[in-house]
């Protein structure tokens, strides 16, 4: 509708003096535009996302009251309790959560965020519905029993999959549907932090790896509407007690640099040893449900000595960030920290990585802090604020998201000056831990499944179309016992360099090429005595059909292959065709097309 449009309809209603027929109008008015009704339902999931995240911490604070008898700090309970319940409880935990998963949604598995970024990247942000209450319902159980897990990564879980919900439930394009998600997972930080810029800084930078105009919008919107949900109910208190901070002296600067190479190398060391944590336990020749116990046990003994690393651990970051910690336990702690947090995971427990990662920062921050205002007390701050930039360092380098790391901790702080330290370790930090792993903590989850989602905003694409859809079913093939002369005839009348050689039964023996035949007729003396069979590569890559187009690229690409065989799902020896590098590149620059014609 335009202006001058809405205009005769203001002069209609005025006439009539039907405030009604304004209102309705006006409302037609804002779904009948493309932009705002995308406010309108981002407003929507953010006020969705901003409730569940209240309600997951309720559940989570009814779970903890029913293992330890209050919702006060995890540590000061687990302290008071008898030795018994510190090892039974999370087992018992792990009891529920473990089969809860198995049975009824494996994707609520983990952390949650790569499934996120995988519902993205190859679902066309598509999450199932059942999502919503399996991970709610699973995290708090974990969160609350002593899991060494966040509430975050569950809220952007839940969050996103209320976004893909009410996308679905209005049949939304790919494009707004993936925008729904980003809004999704907008409001679980914006509401967990009470951080509504750094909650959106996630969605663009982690979830969706965009920044487009049309996304931005939608997006804040949502993450301010979690947040004035978030303030409602649990009021407009920060997530941490930080202390004041100051900046001693401009050549702290340096000292807060190297501490991003301290934060980049104990993230590197969580990420690494989380997956091979989780390798362990895959390897474990017992049932998958009964896995999530046996971590529950080891967290429980591990809780005796140091509670500290139970559940979210943000009494422990406090007590770091108030300087309240000896340097020798912060040391102790960061390692504990990343083994309970992998074991709890690996084993199929369900929570974030988010609040680990900010503990482990914390501990790390707070033992160099202490360290170089032992060396240079003149020129540095208290180890306290060397935990608040250490935070930031460590979530930097473990999620490769620098940006929302320094949005996060300088709305924690509401403190300007702690911004150039802050940003001067979360880069270097990320930077760091790039060069050392390519992968972030989530990427890498995704990247041992064979999915890339940082090779390009529509490689995914590839992987979405089967290599049965494109192949050449028409062969150009070769006999195996097929003589020099009749070969160097049917060669010269091909347009292909490469033929597949198959025996009587059409059975792939080998591949054949233009330099192997060369090579031979050239030799006179061979000419009477070789047969194809002689001449081919009798190690043969293939594809099967059932494989994706994105697979079948890299074995092009990494083998330097003219074109690549075709073999069937039942038999890897039976060719059913052909693909090139041609054929994936048509198919590919036609699936962008589409997509591009069908986004609204």
């Amino acid at each position: 509708m335009r202006m001058g449009e809405m205009s005769d309809l203001f002069d209609k209603v005025e006439e009539k003096g039907e405030e009604e027929t304004l209102r309705n109008s006006i409302w037609r008015f804002i779904l009948s535009s493309e932009n705002a009704s995308l406010l309108v339902l981002g407003a929507v999931v953010g006020l969705a996302g901003g409730l569940g995240a209240v309600g997951f911490r309720y559940v989570i604070g009814l779970f903890q009251t029913l293992s330890y008898g209050s919702t006060g700090e995890l540590l000061d309970l687990v302290a008071e309790s008898p030795w018994y319940l510190r090892i039974l409880v999370p087992a018992l935990g792990g009891l529920v959560v473990g089969p809860t998963v198995y049975f009824f949604a494996r994707e609520a598995k983990g952390h949650g965020v790569p499934e996120v970024m995988e519902a993205v990247a190859l679902k066309r942000g598509v999450i199932r519905k059942r999502v919503v209450f399996i991970k709610t319902l699973v995290s708090a159980i974990c969160i609350g029993t002593g899991g060494s897990v966040g509430r975050e990564g569950p809220i952007v879980q839940i969050g996103s999959a209320v976004g893909s919900t009410i996308g679905q439930l209005f049949n939304v394009s790919f494009n707004r549907m993936k925008i729904l998600v980003g809004c999704g997972a907008a409001a679980g930080i914006a509401a967990t932090f009470n951080a509504p810029l750094a909650g959106s800084m996630f969605a663009f930078e982690i979830v969706l790896d965009e920044f487009a105009i049309t996304v931005f919008s939608p997006i804040i919107i949502s993450a301010v509407t979690a947040t004035a949900v978030s303030r409602h109910f649990l009021g407009d208190v920060p997530a941490f007690l930080v202390p004041a901070y100051k900046l001693i002296s401009p050549w702290e600067l340096s000292l807060y640099g190297a501490l991003g190479f301290f934060c980049a190398f104990v993230a590197v060391s969580f990420t690494t040893l989380l997956y091979r944590v989780e390798d362990a336990f895959e390897s474990l020749k017992f049932p998958e449900y009964l896995k999530a116990p046996l971590g529950g046990l080891l967290i429980g003994l591990m809780g005796l000595w140091l509670p500290h690393i139970l559940g979210v651990g943000y009494g422990a970051i406090d007590l770091a960030l108030e300087q309240q910690l000896a340097w020798q336990v912060m040391a102790v702690l960061i390692i504990y920290k990343i083994l309970a947090t992998s074991v709890t995971i690996g084993s199929g427990g369900s929570g974030g990585i988010f609040a680990p990662s900010l503990f482990i920062g914390s501990m790390v921050g707070g033992l160099y802090g202490a360290i170089v205002h032992s060396v240079f007390p003149g020129v540095t701050a208290s180890s306290g604020a060397y935990s608040i930039v250490g935070m930031g360092g460590v979530v930097s380098a473990t999620t490769h998201g620098p940006l929302s790391a320094i949005l996060i901790l300088f709305e924690m702080t509401g403190d300007y000056k702690i911004i150039l330290p802050l940003m001067i370790t979360c880069i270097i930090s990320c930077m760091m831990a790039r060069w050392f792993l390519t992968d972030s903590i989530y990427t890498l989850k995704l990247s041992r499944r064979g999915v890339n989602v940082r090779a390009g905003k529509d490689i995914h694409i590839l992987s979405s179309i089967p290599v049965r859809e494109v192949m050449n079913p028409d062969v150009e093939t070769i006999p195996e016992g097929l003589g020099l002369d009749k070969l160097t005839e049917k060669i010269s009348m091909s347009k292909y360099n490469s033929f597949p050689v198959v025996n009587d039964e059409g059975h792939l023996v080998g591949i054949l090429s233009y330099a192997d035949y060369r090579n031979a007729f050239l030799d006179e003396h061979l000419s009477d005595l070789i047969v194809a069979k002689d001449l081919a590569t009798r190690k043969v890559v293939t594809i099967r059909a059932d494989a994706n187009l994105h697979e079948a690229l890299e074995k092009i690409t990494t083998n330097d292959f003219s074109l690549l065989p075709v073999v069937s799902g039942d038999d890897d020896s039976k060719l059913v065709g052909v693909i090139t590098r041609r054929d994936i590149m048509n198919a590919y620059n036609t699936a962008v097309v589409r997509k591009s014609l069908s986004k609204e």
